[in-house]
């Protein structure tokens, strides 16, 4: 049978050790559809599992990837035939079940979406699950009633994965986007992604308050830890915050003075476990309310050979906005 190429990580005591291997069909897990992958993307999660910072992989030998998207080539599932092409985000795909740094992969059809015929296959791993859970985060303050109308919404981490599909989709529909970063370098990108305003994420480093003055509608959030404590502190009347990461940190130093004394609601948002439907509607959606102008603008391509390199650099923040990995 013809091989093919994967990076595989192996447990070491040292972290992991990373090897370019080759495999075949064979060696892939179990799954009722097998996809021929052509692109895939790194995500913080991505970073964590190549440089070993923290404990992503959960079973050994991995080949990590948690994005991919690609063609079918086997099916024994009647959801998808060959020759359909499809996306797959998260599942545990990458941590505990072969992922996309690799020409195939074998896995549950139910994991699968199709992919949407407005997007090409680079596009959607512009998106990847970074873009895919901005739209999640846009979908929980729609649930949640925050509207252009209300004032401001906050983006943290705005010259990430996550925080530049965000500012983007949030701008084309209409809010008034206040960008947060470490780096003013960035405001320029942000600006034309659609920010209204750029601050400082030094601006929500400091020891939060109960309360503080009402400044957001709502917000969305990658940091966590006290960042997203002072953001709470912030919210407006019945403004809701979309919580999405843990950058910082997984602690949250706050009281419930804002959720009982101005109504505030903290919606968390996963993209891993997220049922298929819901996924297919947040599909859809980027579908019409993402500009392929600003993907363009914020995405940037490089061949699968590349990731080892990028990823530290994904962890340290000196990755703008997206990445598309060519996986050929």
């Amino acid at each position: 049978m013809e091989s093919f190429k994967a990076l595989q990580l192996h447990k070491s005591d040292s972290g992991p050790d990373v090897r370019w291997v080759d495999l075949t069909k064979d060696d892939l897990m179990e799954g009722d559809v097998v996809v021929r992958v052509s692109h895939s993307t790194i995500n913080y999660k991505d970073g964590l599992a190549i440089t070993g910072k923290a404990p992503v992989v959960r079973k050994w030998p991995m080949i990590p990837g948690i994005d991919f998207c690609g063609t079918v080539v086997e099916s024994g599932s009647p959801e998808y035939a060959e020759g359909d092409e499809v996306i797959l985000n998260g599942w545990g795909v990458g941590e505990t079940h072969f992922g996309g740094y690799a020409q195939y992969a074998r896995v549950s059809s139910d994991w699968l979406v199709p992919k949407p015929s407005g997007f090409s296959a680079a596009q959607t791993m512009a998106i990847g699950t970074a873009g895919y859970t901005a739209m999640l985060c846009v979908l929980a303050l729609e649930k949640n009633a925050v509207s252009p109308a209300d004032g401001p919404v906050l983006v943290t981490g705005a010259s990430g994965g996550v925080g530049s599909v965000a500012v983007s989709l949030l701008a084309k529909l209409g809010y008034q986007v206040i960008a947060s970063t470490g780096r003013q370098e960035e405001a320029p990108f942000l600006k034309s992604l659609g920010a209204a305003e750029i601050v400082d994420r030094a601006e929500f480093s400091g020891s939060p308050k109960p309360l503080s003055k009402e400044r957001w509608a709502g917000a969305i959030d990658v940091a966590g830890s006290g960042t997203l404590a002072n953001i709470i502190s912030q919210l407006q009347y019945g403004g809701t915050v979309a919580a999405c990461g843990l950058a910082q940190g997984m602690d949250l130093p706050t009281s419930v003075a804002p959720f009982i004394l101005r109504g505030v609601t903290l919606a968390g948002v996963d993209s891993v476990m997220v049922p298929r439907e819901r996924r297919i509607v947040a599909w859809n959606r980027l579908e019409t309310d993402l500009d392929r102008d600003k993907l363009a603008e914020l995405t940037q391509t490089f061949p699968l050979s590349e990731v080892v390199e990028l990823a530290p650099k994904i962890l340290a923040g000196q990755v703008r906005g997206r990445v598309v990995l060519e996986i050929d």
